[in-house]
C-alpha cells in the first residue's frame, strides 16, 4: 500500500462533480481527508491522504490533474520559531489534525510535529510568522 499527503485546489468548475467517489470507484484508492472547504461556484481546497496501489495514486492524480484540479504533494515539514511565538492560538483554529493546540492551564501553544501533515494552513493564520515551512531533505 503507498499513501500520499496531498493539497487539492479545485476550480470553481468541478466544485460540483464527484470526484473523491471517482478516486475510489475508477481508481481504487482509499482516502483520509484531513480538512476541506469546498464551496459551489467557488474554487476549493482539500489536504488529505490518498493511498492504494502505486499505479492507481498514480493514474488517480492524473485523473485529477486532467480535470484541472492543482495537485502538490505534502513533502515538506512545518516548524515552529519559539522565538517569535506569541502563543496568540491563530494556528489552532486553522490546524486540521491537532498537531497545534492550547494547554488550557498555561495558555500556551502546543506543537506536536508527529502529528502535522504540513498542510500550511497555520503558516498563513500566524501573524508574526513563527509557523515556517521547511523543504524534506528528500525533496531538495
Amino acid at each position: 500500500m503507498f499513501k500520499r499527503g496531498l493539497v487539492l485546489r479545485f476550480p470553481a468548475e468541478v466544485v460540483d462533480q464527484p470526484i473523491v467517489w471517482r478516486l475510489v470507484k475508477d481508481f481504487d484508492l482509499s482516502f483520509n481527508i484531513l480538512k476541506a472547504t469546498i464551496l459551489p461556484g467557488k474554487e476549493g481546497i482539500m489536504v488529505m491522504e490518498l493511498s492504494g496501489h502505486p499505479k492507481n495514486v498514480s493514474r488517480g492524480l492524473q485523473y485529477l490533474r486532467d480535470l484541472g484540479v492543482e495537485v502538490k504533494p505534502i513533502g515538506q515539514e512545518i516548524r515552529r520559531r519559539e522565538d517569535l511565538c506569541i502563543h496568540c492560538g491563530s494556528c489552532t483554529a486553522v490546524c486540521p489534525t491537532g498537531a497545534l493546540s492550547v494547554n488550557r492551564e498555561t495558555m500556551e501553544v502546543i506543537f506536536d510535529p508527529d502529528r502535522c501533515s504540513a498542510c500550511e494552513l497555520c503558516v498563513t493564520a500566524c501573524v508574526v510568522r513563527a509557523m515556517e515551512v521547511r523543504l524534506e531533505r528528500e525533496a531538495l
